[in-house]
């Protein structure tokens, strides 16, 4: 305690961190790590696994159409009215924990105040007021196909990128990495700035959201199939909807693990994280004992282990201070995540104390082609605690694809007109 003290207060006099993250000092891959240039002097980690494929197959070009219709207004009041306009397809999407399924052909929302919205009151229609027709301050509206197929280990065209979040590494995908790439699976996933063996400016513009997300760009861009598909945890559930974003062709579909609800992101005032980073530093213990707290179901040995080993929150108290504060997103709403036309599955840690499951759940209603899985036995750190749950799960996604019932025979040379319907079933455990 008292190295720890004296550490911090050199860290005030000299106004630099007392523990600082540098890169391994090669650019040679090691053990399927390469580290990647992105701007000169910022260099990330990147774990790049190509498996040896003892059976290739091509990708056919196989598999289900849906049709991505919607409309979605805002109105100046802050209200969000999104309306599916065909919702044949995404009728059979919207799971429930349970099991069910819902239509949301109609989704409304008042942005403005959520929380604190009074009951509905029913009046007789004779009593109603007449009420002007509401302008929408603006509109926006998908209408797009799309297909989506099968991604197996054996199709060389796919490519897996898997995303932490704020204090992780690539290390705590360590089972997702190796049982995917056995699987015959080419898998990426990079260290974020200043975390695992990136390298850490000591700036804080270095570490804010757009920063981040460049460089995840030019990572995403360098290593890019055909289709991609992308897995992120927490924080990086943020990067991952950006790219779906900005390569909607490229992104066949998205995994999203206890990555919170559609909400723009902003910095608190009001945290702990605010303090100096000498002070940080001094609570650094405080703060991995939480973290250990509230990310993980049980706390352990195991635990314990599983955090050392797989290098989670182990970064600099300047890196933790910067990646906080530079949460700034704000086109990051909940229209930003309606307009998502990719498929989603959303993983839930049901003992997760940072990402309550109503945020999940809400993210499942915004969302076009969602699926919600919550897992009992989980956390926040859930690919750590059940691999295999977390694993099965992931694969039975990568698998699926729309089941189209064959044509109706034609039983007279009449020409009969068929209307196609899509439907779609998804196995859970």
């Amino acid at each position: 305690m008292l190295t720890s003290f004296m550490e911090s207060f050199l860290c005030c006099l000299t106004s630099k961190s007392a523990n600082i993250v540098v890169p391994v000092e090669t650019s040679e891959p090691a053990d399927g790590h390469e580290f990647v240039e992105v701007k000169p002097g910022r260099v990330l980690r990147v774990r790049h696994i190509i498996p040896d494929r003892s059976v290739v197959e091509e990708y056919t070009g196989q598999g289900g159409s849906i049709s991505c219709k919607r409309k979605i207004t805002v109105y100046r009041n802050g209200q969000l009215f999104i309306e599916n306009l065909d919702d044949r397809a995404s009728t059979e999407l919207k799971n429930h924990p349970n099991g069910e399924t819902q239509s949301n052909s109609n989704v409304e929302v008042d942005l403005t105040d959520c929380d604190n919205s009074s009951p509905p009151v029913s009046i007789p229609e004779s009593q109603q007021p007449r009420r002007r027709r509401r302008k929408p301050k603006r509109t926006v509206v998908i209408d797009c196909e799309r297909k989506i197929s099968s991604c197996k280990g054996t199709h060389t065209d796919v490519a897996l990128f898997f995303i932490h979040g704020v204090g992780g590494s690539l290390d705590i995908w360590g089972s997702q990495l190796d049982f995917f790439s056995r699987l015959g699976y080419e898998v990426i996933a990079p260290d974020l700035a200043g975390h695992g063996a990136s390298s850490a400016p000591q700036i804080a513009a270095a570490y804010t959201f757009y920063a981040l997300a460049e460089d995840m760009r030019l990572i995403f861009k360098r290593y890019a199939r055909k289709r991609n598909i992308l897995i992120g945890h927490s924080y990086g559930v943020s990067f991952c909807t950006f790219l779906a974003h900005e390569y909607p062709e490229q992104i066949h579909k998205m995994v999203m693990i206890n990555g919170g609800g559609p909400t723009a992101l902003e910095p608190s005032l009001c945290s702990i994280f605010n303090l100096p980073t000498c002070v940080l530093y001094c609570l650094s213990p405080l703060l991995a004992w939480s973290f250990l707290k509230a990310g993980f179901a049980k706390q352990g040995t195991k635990e314990k282990q599983l955090l050392k080993q797989n290098n989670a929150f182990n970064v600099s108290s300047f890196v933790l201070r910067a990646m906080m504060s530079g949460q700034y997103w704000p086109e990051g709403d909940e229209i930003y995540h309606a307009e998502l036309t990719v498929p989603i599955l959303l993983v839930h840690g049901m003992h997760d104390k940072f990402v309550p499951v109503e945020e999940d759940q809400r993210m499942a209603e915004i969302l076009l082609l969602a699926f919600l899985k919550l897992l009992e036995d989980g956390s926040h750190m859930v690919m750590m605690e059940c691999p295999k749950a977390v694993n099965t799960l992931l694969h039975e996604f990568f698998l699926w694809e729309p089941a189209i019932p064959p044509l109706p025979k034609k039983e007279s040379k009449t020409p009969v007109h068929c209307t196609l319907t899509v439907t779609l079933h998804f196995l859970f455990l």
